[in-house]
């Protein structure tokens, strides 16, 4: 497949974009919350045709379009079979008695006046040692919602520091993908990449720590989410164990062995199955509505669990709420956002749109400050067109090498900027597939978090300061 060579304007490169923000921000006023359920996806398509509409004004043939977005859901393959599978586990650990168990232990453990900040190093500590932020919230994360959400914080807030401690592991960690993807496109030494983020990362993780310390102290926990009562709610319904932790740590084990994420949830979601009999058998018979547990009710109830929506009623009415999965039936929803946002952001790199984008960028950076805004710029703006985490590193990656060089600014300089802009504010973005995945997984809109995720929208601020006072530049 050839290479498309023509370039267009800013001003035909950003077009689409424009419409596309604000057909979004009407779609989003009239659906609210409901938007993700469909509507949405269709804007997507509407941006992604109006982006075709300049492409073959510029003679870019329709086959090679389709080739590029052929390409990019390719690239996606991974990301929606984990989505599947964190929509099976979480059905099979919700049965199983393995959340509630988390949720039952961390209120009898975590004291609600430091549980934002708990929330922040728990996450980050996961995130750390698997090198995945996706992991961390399919696993601890959805546990710390629901302990948030009985002790009485807003969801958005909770999934804040949730995220914030999965992305700060997550991009230090020397298991990640995006932390070697980023050194490798800039020819940095992986530890010498990691070394050098510490100087942005570390503040910008303290001081997101200080504000949720601030907002834990000052956040008015009512009787109404009296932990007491949902302990006891809790323990009406399962049959607690500490046994039923062995399926968590042993996922997170199987991540740190660098077990191929698919695998590991697969073997979480059968042992969440297995454990959901032996631990509890009158649950998996009656969400099938059998009056006991046998052959059938037994594969039946574990495989609704798995795939479709599943409820499991207490006494408790906070409960009855996050008493709920939606298997992987509910994770389509994410895929179908995921699906037509690969196809607006394979259009955009096939009429050059991106590398327009980029170049504009490239031409405005007059100093080492404009540089590494200039790039930063380009990373959120590939992550908000091409709505792909992986793509925000590669582009600016490969179109501001030369120009470091050039300036003989360290490779470290173009790597940190990558990772401070282009994967941390993935996530906050709807369309975008670290946004969908988050917002699915977790049960929070990304316009509920936004605000929250303090770490991941201070961290280009962070690369920003220190670019502009010349604090940490280095020099080959």
């Amino acid at each position: 497949m050839f290479e498309n060579k023509k370039t267009i304007s800013l001003q035909t490169a950003i077009f689409p974009i424009i419409v596309l923000v604000f057909l979004l921000a009407i779609n989003v006023s009239i659906y609210g919350d409901n938007a993700l359920e469909g509507s949405n996806q269709f804007i997507l398509l509407i941006g992604a045709s109006i982006a075709s509409l300049i492409g073959f004004k510029n003679k870019i043939s329709y086959r090679f379009m389709i080739d590029k977005v052929a390409d990019n859901l390719k690239s996606t393959t991974g990301a929606i079979l984990i989505l599947l599978f964190v929509g099976a586990l979480a059905g099979t650990w919700l049965i199983s008695g393995i959340i509630p168990a988390m949720i039952y232990y961390g209120l009898k453990i975590i004291d609600p006046s430091i549980f934002l900040p708990s929330c922040i190093i728990i996450s980050a500590i996961i995130s750390l040692a698997t090198g995945s932020s996706w992991s961390t919230s399919a696993t601890v994360g959805i546990a710390l919602i629901g302990i948030g959400k009985a002790l009485g914080f807003p969801p958005g807030m909770v999934a804040g520091a949730v995220i914030s401690g999965s992305y700060f592991g997550d991009k230090l960690s020397p298991l990640s993908d995006t932390t070697n993807l980023a050194s490798a496109m800039s020819g940095c030494d992986l530890f010498v990449h990691i070394k050098y983020m510490l100087y942005t990362t570390i503040p910008s993780i303290l001081v997101t720590i200080i504000v949720f310390l601030f907002l834990g102290f000052f956040q008015d926990i009512s009787t109404e989410h009296n932990s007491s009562t949902i302990i006891e709610s809790i323990e009406q319904v399962f049959n607690l164990n500490i046994s039923l932790f062995i399926v968590p740590a042993l996922v997170i084990l199987m991540i740190l062995k660098k077990t191929p994420p698919l695998i590991a949830l697969m073997i979480g979601t059968l042992l969440g199955g297995i454990f959901a009999v032996i631990f509890q058998p009158t649950i998996v018979h009656q969400i099938t509505n059998s009056n006991e547990l046998n052959l059938i009710s037994g594969y039946m109830g574990i495989m609704n669990a798995m795939t479709i929506y599943t409820e499991i009623p207490t006494s408790n009415e906070l409960l009855n709420d996050l008493f709920q999965s939606g298997g992987m039936q509910g994770m389509l929803g994410t895929i179908w956002l995921v699906i037509c946002a690969m196809v607006f952001g394979g259009v955009m790199d096939s009429i050059g749109a991106l590398t327009s984008i980029s170049n504009s960028l490239l031409k405005s950076a007059k100093s080492t400050f404009g540089l590494i805004l200039s790039t930063s710029a380009s990373c959120i703006s590939i992550n908000l067109t091409a709505s792909d985490q992986y793509l925000s590193i590669v582009i600016p990656g490969k179109m501001f090498d030369k120009a470091y060089k050039d300036r003989k600014l360290a490779p470290e300089n173009l790597s940190r900027t990558l990772e401070d802009s282009g994967t941390v504010t993935s996530v906050l973005i709807p369309w975008n597939t670290c946004g969908a995945y988050q917002s699915n997984v977790l049960g929070v809109n990304v316009s509920d978090y936004f605000i929250y995720a303090i770490f991941n929208w201070i961290s280009p601020v962070t690369t920003l300061v220190y670019a502009y006072f010349k604090i940490k530049i280095a020099k080959i």
